[in-house]
């Protein structure tokens, strides 16, 4: 392991020293015209500070991809997009085909609960998506995907001390168009997405878009329990996107959006790696009893056996949107823009996460005590456990210059409220082995959350520098109010207020017109609240980030070569620690403010140009998180104990590496042909903080992941009025073992592992008139 890491920086230092790390892997070079007359690459936009300028311009770690490059990579949902983007890791769970984990700079959450708050904020066409648990989503038909590192507290508000992820979707075409695609791969893998533009209606000033995409695939698991189309990581999945937009009159603009989201699949086979001695023991004699056999084995496995207590494979989910946005300039330097935005989300989960077929044992009746062999629940599965959510927002902002000033102010107000009932069926395993008891238990809560808040930016250049130096300020006061009930404690629901004040400075200087470095000092919060799964009421204060960043930012050789550095440290303080807890009451957790960290790493990208055609990019990140103070309070003295020197960093990795390279070939009578390949390279990540408290933390995490695409195309065929593309491409081609996630279910006895999809290859066709 520590050869892969050594690997990772080593090949990482030799593509910072040529400049070939990519700044914006959406940056794709500038093809030179049949005079050759520029190989420099082409500008990128982005609106990292609520307003459309320059990546290099602006002051901010910020990583671009473009919807061009999400579609050549097939990437088709948000949790790929950490391949293309230093410290950033988001981490599918297990049980729903729609909750993610992410984290940025080691800042993150793990709690899917549909109660817990975020530490990325997430943002479709600038509006705030509250859940993780919906996060997960098809892409039906974007412009580019921004990731936006560090603390964005002042602009983006609320749950963002890691930073935030925007989606950005492609606009209404001023002419008709229509556009289709059409893929096939591996594991029965069907995708289809039509986009239709109208162009301006009727004459009018408005335009429409309309996309449809379906996505269907039998699992990459074979269950020899279940069909084809219900093996573990099987989906079917249907998506719609509705757009209208348009210049009502001179100086205002008009867009309302409309998006729907469909998925249905088998979760994810999860597969144990780990059991104690008394599990081993227990259900070691299953095939002896009748059962399934008991496997435990860290390899990945590809035919397996996986039961359904209640008949059920399936995990369902329902996502939609409504938006619209309105602009107006109230004069040439004033502009006036208003962001109104319903969401609601539905998701039923099921997740047999015993990793065996029906296994039989002796069972105590937990009543009677009488013992008798019969079937076991074991170790642990969930079924039909909806949760519903539905958000509200409205957010106004007022953007202006006045001679040498820019500024940007706002309001915000947000209304949440969300519900999860979760439905446990587990196998207690008694001390020795010898009997087990089969349980359940159900998980019900919810709240509602009301959140306001004021915010505004200025920056200022002066005249004496040329405008060369820019200084920013930015504010933010938010409120939260919280309310919160749990079927664990009815007679006692919980309600509590949250403030947080959140503020930005930064220095710019543009040292050429292709040079600019940046000072930022930037802070975060995360909002309070109640732990969802904890058996009393408990409350937990907010958690608040402080990052300190340099930023390089530079194009050179004619623009041929383009990169960016940022250097950065983030203190982390009452850091929300959720303490992991399995046993006879079933699965549970309590949040407490446990945790104070310094956070040190760097991130450097870059894209180069380096002959006509070619071109290489690449990325690297590395972060060193070390725990200042994490308290643990000992069961056995019930002392608080400082354990920092031993806690671990959830679902970060110290090292990851993107690099790729993309050839093409001047246009050829019949199209133009290109090739390209992308190699990824991630280290160890850990999904529990305490090895003393998770004993199979090591047998559970993961060692590392390892990703090689190629894709061969050849495209600008012409066909009618229009072109056509066929591209063949390859996923994880050296078809290694990388796991998804991890959990160790404690007083259980036994852990496990999900891992992704194997080798994958397939065809794309694709037709634009």
């Amino acid at each position: 392991m520590r050869e892969r890491h050594f690997r990772s920086i080593v090949v990482a230092g030799v593509y910072g020293a040529a400049s070939a790390v990519a700044a914006a892997q959406g940056a794709q070079a500038q093809i030179s015209d049949s005079q050759g007359e520029t190989l420099g690459l082409q500008e990128v936009t982005v609106t990292a500070r609520r307003q459309e300028e320059s990546l290099q311009k602006a002051p901010v770690a910020v990583t671009a991809v473009s919807g061009e490059v999400l579609d050549q990579m097939n990437i088709q949902d948000v949790t790929r997009v950490s391949e293309l983007t230093p410290n950033l890791t988001i981490a599918h769970q297990t049980a729903s085909t729609t909750s993610s984990s992410i984290q940025i700079r080691g800042i993150g959450q793990s709690e899917p609960a549909a109660t817990a708050e975020q530490a990325v904020g997430i943002y479709l066409d600038g509006v705030y998506i509250a859940r993780t648990s919906g996060a997960i989503f098809d892409l039906v038909d974007l412009e580019r995907i921004e990731v936006l590192r560090g603390p964005q507290g002042t602009l983006f508000g609320r749950n963002t001390p890691g930073g935030a992820v925007q989606l950005i979707s492609k606009k209404p075409a001023e002419t008709f168009g229509i556009e289709e695609k059409l893929s096939y791969g591996r594991f029965n893998d069907w995708y289809s997405r039509t986009r239709i533009d109208t162009g301006r209606l009727f004459g009018s000033p408005v335009k429409a878009t309309v996309a449809y995409l379906h996505r269907q695939r039998d699992g990459y698991v074979d269950n020899i329990l279940a069909p084809s189309d219900k093996d573990p990581g099987s989906f079917d999945n249907n998506a719609v996107w509705l757009a209208l937009a348009g210049d009502l009159t001179d100086g205002f603009h008009a867009a309302f959006t409309f998006d729907w989201n469909q998925r249905s699949g088998a979760p994810v086979f999860f597969q144990l790696t780990a059991a104690s001695p008394d599990a081993t023991a227990y259900y070691g004699r299953s095939a002896a009893l009748g059962g399934a056999p008991f496997t435990v084995t860290r390899e990945f496995r590809r035919t397996v056996e996986q039961a359904s207590f209640d008949g059920r494979f399936l995990a369902k989910s329902e996502s939609l949107g409504y938006n619209l946005t309105l602009q107006g300039n109230l004069s040439d330097s004033l502009t006036l823009k208003s962001i109104s935005a319903y969401r609601s989300y539905r998701q039923d989960t099921t997740g047999v996460q015993t990793g065996n077929g029906v296994m039989r044992g002796i069972v105590m009746d937990p009543v009677t005590f009488a013992t008798s062999v019969g079937d076991v629940y074991g170790p642990y599965s969930q079924f039909h456990s909806p949760q519903p959510q539905s958000q509200y927002s409205e957010e106004l902002q007022l953007l202006g210059t006045a001679g040498h000033w820019s500024y940007i102010a706002g309001l915000f107000y947000f209304h949440e409220r969300a519900a999860e009932y979760n439905h446990q069926r587990f196998t207690f395993v008694l001390p020795g082995g010898g009997a087990a008891m089969n349980l359940s238990a159900v998980q019900a809560f919810g709240g509602e959350t009301e959140s306001v808040a004021g915010f505004g930016q200025v920056s200022y250049r002066p005249a004496a520098l040329q405008d060369r130096l820019e200084l920013t300020g930015g504010l933010r006061y938010t409120q939260d109010d919280k309310k919160f009930w749990s079927w664990a404690f009815p007679a006692d629901p919980g309600a509590r207020n949250f403030t947080n004040t959140s503020w930005l400075a930064s220095a710019s200087y543009q040292f050429s017109d292709n040079v600019m470095s940046f000072m930022r000092v930037s802070t975060g919060y995360k909002a309070g609240g109640f732990s969802p799964r904890s058996d009393v009421r408990a409350s937990f204060k907010p958690e608040e980030a402080t990052a300190y960043e340099l930023g390089l930012k530079g194009e050179w050789w004619d623009r041929r070569v383009r990169t960016n550095l940022s250097v950065f440290q983030t203190d982390y303080k009452d850091l929300q620690v959720p303490v992991f807890r399995a046993g006879s009451g079933g699965l549970s957790s309590i949040v407490t403010n446990a945790g104070e960290a310094t956070i040190r790493g760097f991130e450097v990208e870059a894209v180069a140009r380096v002959a006509e055609g070619l071109t290489i990019n690449a990325s690297y990140g590395y972060i060193d998180p070390k725990y200042d103070k994490y308290m643990y309070r000992d069961p056995v003295t019930d002392l608080l104990v400082n354990v920092a020197d031993r806690a671990r960093f959830i679902n970060v990795a110290k090292n990851s590496l993107h690099a790729g390279v993309e050839y093409v070939a001047r246009p050829f009578r019949i199209g133009q042909f290109s090739a390209s390949a992308d190699w990824f390279d991630r280290s160890e990540r850990y999904f529990f903080p305490l090895d003393f408290v998770s004993v199979f933390n090591e047998q559970v995490k993961d060692p590392g992941t390892e990703n090689l695409r190629v894709r061969l195309a050849l495209s600008e065929m012409p066909v009618g009025t229009g072109t056509w593309e066929v591209a063949l491409w390859g996923d994880n081609l050296t078809d290694h073992n990388n796991v998804g996630y991890g959990i160790d279910f404690g007083g259980l006895g036994v852990g496990g592992v999900y891992y992704t999809e194997p080798r994958r290859y397939g065809l794309d066709v694709r037709l634009k008139f």
